[in-house]
């Protein structure tokens, strides 16, 4: 199927009025994710799972993608009006974005936001339609030894790319593989580490444990502490920018659109990776470096325009590899195996109304997040008053409804309350989730990868 084709069946599934939807549902539910502080979208990917399991793949993976991409879009207004990152990848958006709106410059920073992330977002899709097919042909040549091979570097480059010590990262991890392994045995069918426990026979649950770590644990750690948000008192008008802005803002927004979408199709590259590298390239490119940190346009429209570059980037080793290239990919990577698709070179071939539908959805995706971001400030800048303890009961709420949900079991729910204090205790001693989480997903398929080359070989059995 050549391109025209499969771009024009991508637009019928994507343009269909269910999964019309589902996407707006999906990006609206991912800039309300940006915009609160404090719930990324690991964890709403994580708490909408389950929610997803009664619809049809092509309308789940359409939501959770505008959920991923949505949330980049809506955690740049949180950086500039309150100098707090909404979403980690949004980090540094606060450096200029904040000095810009106490400057009462705030509606250009929130304009060129937006539309430096649309503009990145278009061109990294065009991108993604042309590499993807690329890669997808060159990948049928893969066989166990090659997959083995790629998610060995794809975990290994995670935890080389972890925030904190590489150490406590390559901990987690090991502990991912180890939870990975729990259950039947590929290949004998005999029991490992089980304990008579029956729900423990099909292996750990991926949604109990990435509600627990994220969702329960994200509300131990912020009711013991009181977080304070001070909503800049600059009136905000003129959301367009000026001549000056754009000609200063282009360039920036472009470096940061082919830096971020490479930087996310490379295994453990994340959106916070692409931003910091893009904010660090336009400082030392700009003939006025001194102006960084005190209000430079170009450091708000670069990172942004990075970040949501990345997410789309993200897609190019999922869907044609089946490799996450980060934790949220490997949610996404467990949410097409539940709903009985393998991610992969065939993924194109068997199932392209899923592929191309979900792909042509981001072209719309991308449109409705620009109507969506920039009347609707005055709304979310309300929705940021919403108290804490108000806030977390209701994701509590969500999280036990979700678990039980999937198999009617209560003890998932008990799972998820486990991994919910773990995970408090790990966040207290600074350890990471991300690569537990991404482990226990590429886990059992590491162990079939290699299992089957050694059969392959006329190695172990």
């Amino acid at each position: 199927m050549d391109l025209f084709n499969s771009t024009l069946k991508g637009f019928l599934v994507a343009t269909q009025p269910m999964n019309l939807l589902f996407c707006f549902i999906g990006v609206l539910m991912g800039t309300l994710v940006g915009v609160l502080p404090g719930i990324g979208p690991l964890a709403a990917i994580a708490l909408l799972l389950p929610s997803t399991f009664y619809i049809p793949p092509v309308s789940a993976l359409i939501m959770l993608a505008g959920i991923y991409y949505g949330a980049m879009y809506g955690g740049s207004t949180t950086s500039i009006l309150v100098n707090i990152p909404g979403e980690p990848a949004s980090v540094v958006t606060c450096i200029d974005g904040y000095e810009m709106a106490k400057k009462g410059r705030a509606g250009p920073a929130l304009g060129i936001s937006a539309f430096g992330s649309f503009i990145a977002g278009t061109i990294s899709i065009m991108l993604l339609m042309l590499l993807a097919p690329v890669l997808g042909r060159w990948a049928l040549k893969f066989g166990p030894p090659e997959y083995f091979s790629l998610m060995f570097l794809g975990l290994t480059i995670l935890i080389y790319l972890a925030n904190g010590p590489i150490m406590k990262a390559l901990i987690m991890a090991v502990f991912g593989l180890i939870l990975g392994i729990i259950g039947s045995d590929i290949i004998s069918g005999k029991e490992r580490f089980t304990f008579g426990i029956i729900e423990l026979n099909d292996g750990v649950g991926m949604v109990p444990v990435v509600m627990g770590l994220f969702g329960v644990s994200e509300v131990l750690v912020n009711i013991e502490g009181l977080v304070r948000r001070e909503i800049t008192g600059a009136k905000i008008k003129g959301l367009l920018p000026n001549k000056q802005d754009w000609n200063d803002s282009i360039g920036p927004i472009l470096r940061g659109t082919f830096l971020g979408f490479f930087v996310g199709v490379l295994p453990g590259g994340t959106a916070m990776l692409s931003s910091f590298g893009s904010y660090a390239m336009e400082k030392r490119l700009s003939k006025h470096p001194d102006q960084f940190g005190k209000g430079a346009i170009a450091g708000v429209a670069g990172p942004e325009s990075a970040n949501n570059a990345a997410s789309q980037g993200a897609f190019v080793p999922l869907l044609t590899l089946g490799i996450p290239s980060n934790s949220v990919m490997a949610l996404m990577l467990g949410a097409l195996i539940i709903h009985g698709l393998q991610p992969g070179p065939l993924l194109m071939k068997e199932h392209p109304d899923v592929f191309w539908g979900t792909i042509i959805s981001m072209y719309v995706g991308n449109g409705m997040l620009l109507v969506l971001n920039l009347p609707l400030i005055g709304i979310w800048v309300q929705i940021l008053r919403i108290p804490y303890r108000i806030l977390f009961p209701l994701i509590l709420l969500f999280c036990l409804i979700g678990v039980y949900s999937v198999n009617n079991s209560i003890m998932e729910i008990w799972f998820m309350i486990i991994f919910g204090i773990f995970g408090y205790f790990m966040r207290k001693f600074k350890y990471e989730m991300p690569p537990l989480v991404l482990a226990l997903i590429l886990g059992p398929m590491f162990e079939n990868a290699l299992r089957q080359s050694l059969i392959l070989f006329g190695g172990m059995r």
